[in-house]
């Protein structure tokens, strides 16, 4: 028979479910990871498009019900998270075009896919950039802001996104960082605190990256920055410091796609059977934008560092020096033109067993990076301006699902298996629905 149980369901943050429209300005406008993104939502509004790859759409939050059995609740169905219709679409790039004629440049998606939201793609144009070659050196910038200091140029970027405010009359906005890997940085004196990273802007410190002023500027306006490479940008003191003083969200970085994805499975499995590592080679081909930006040494260390970090965080070598303490990680990038967006990754897995005698796993992962990294984007921008609303400001740890080299806070060492990431996540967004006002009860007819 039939019976019947609530659930609590959240319903409003200052007494609505997330209906007022929303702002979503993304660094790298044109590229391939924003372009299929973008193209995909407009699709998913005509219900032409399913949204694999979405825990915010697809996703169930899994709680106890009011009987004491546990339970599930659809994430959208949960939590007032904006509504698609009402998600509009600016940012900024170095290249002037459409964004129809970017997607079809990008060659991610089908014409077929293309066709039935061009007339949208082709209303969408960027707002000039801030860019240095400096950072980026295999790419050239055409369509540039100008500015005497990195201070001016920080406080563009501030009228660029009030303009968007009131020009496209959203309610709020959130940043995103969709743009390319920046060299390898490390933390300076310019970083140490906001005065001096303020001054470092004035005086054009070249510890101070593009995307350090994309951040910087979100946070002064009261807008959640999020970064998807793995530039040093938000996680440094001055920045997190800023963000914590507006009580802003900031998350990073660098999205976890293809092969570190697959890493953060498979490494808790050794770790979980109690079986040895000796090696792990990782070797990819990529084409894109990404690939070729890749190529340079400076921009690939910074990506070379996100991707290795994550073996020595999940096996914790220091408490299992016996299975884990002379590991050899190598990870290579090769661009190769031919192959365009489908990445390939090859990785050769040297692990060992019982009295020591040697295995091997081969994982050949031919993957397609945007079409992986487009759901990463959605959820990222609808999580984050819901932890805003919510009132959490300062680093989000628990968003490092997402992310190759997620960020944490107080001293902790940073979660990089994959599903104690998804049941943080889960219990944040639990949290967040405890923690709205108003709520209203949704019967769930069960079988008995």
């Amino acid at each position: 028979m039939n019976t019947q149980r609530s659930l609590q369901q959240g319903v409003s943050l200052n007494g609505h479910r997330g209906s007022e429209k929303l702002g979503v300005l993304i660094v790298g406008l044109n590229g391939a990871v924003s372009t299929t993104y973008i193209a995909g939502l407009l699709s998913m509004r005509k219900v032409q498009a399913t949204p694999v790859g979405s825990l915010a759409e697809l996703g169930a939050l899994p709680f106890v019900g009011s009987n004491g059995s546990a339970t599930t609740l659809p994430v959208r169905q949960a939590l007032p998270l904006a509504n698609l219709d009402s998600i509009e679409f600016g940012g900024w790039d170095i290249r002037d075009e459409s964004l129809l004629d970017a997607t079809r440049y990008a060659d991610v998606l089908q014409e077929k896919d293309i066709t039935p939201v061009a007339e949208e793609l082709n209303m969408l144009r960027p707002v000039p950039g801030v860019f240095n070659k400096e950072y980026v050196r295999n790419l050239e910038g055409e369509y540039l802001k100008r500015g005497d200091t990195k201070f001016e140029l920080m406080e563009q970027i501030r009228e660029d996104i009030r303009r968007f405010k009131v020009t496209h009359d959203v309610d709020r906005v959130v940043v995103i960082w969709c743009a390319s890997t920046e060299v390898y940085l490390e933390t300076s004196e310019a970083h140490e605190n906001i005065t001096a990273f303020e001054e470092g802007m004035r005086n054009n410190d070249p510890s101070i990256a593009p995307s350090m002023l994309y951040a910087w500027a979100a946070i002064l306006e009261n807008t959640p920055f999020l970064n998807g490479a793995p530039n040093l940008t938000v996680d440094t003191p001055a920045i997190v410091d800023l963000a914590t003083k507006h009580n802003v969200v900031i998350a990073g970085k660098d999205f976890k796609t293809g092969q570190t994805m697959l890493k953060t499975v498979l490494a808790p499995m050794l770790k979980a059977r109690m079986l040895g590592l000796t090696g792990w080679f990782s070797s990819n081909i990529l084409g894109n934008r990404d690939g070729e930006v890749l190529d340079d040494p400076g921009s690939f260390k910074t990506k070379e560092t996100s991707k290795l970090s994550v073996l020595d965080y999940i096996l914790d070598t220091e408490k299992n020096p016996e299975l884990y303490g002379d590991i050899h990680h190598t990870v290579r990038i090769y661009y190769y033109p031919p192959r365009g967006d489908n990445k390939e990754g090859w990785d050769n897995i040297d692990l060992f067993g019982w009295m020591g005698y040697p295995m091997q796993i081969k994982v050949n992962f031919l993957c397609r990076d945007s079409i992986l990294a487009a759901p990463v984007v959605h959820d990222l921008v609808l999580f984050a301006d819901l932890a805003q609303r919510a009132g959490l400001g300062g680093v989000q740890e628990w968003l490092g699902f997402y992310f190759k080299s997620p960020m944490a806070t107080g001293g902790h060492k940073p979660e990089h298996d994959l599903f104690a990431q998804r049941d943080a996540l889960h219990a944040k967004l639990r949290e967040i629905m405890q923690k709205l006002s108003v709520i209203s009860t949704v019967e769930v007819e069960t079988e008995a």
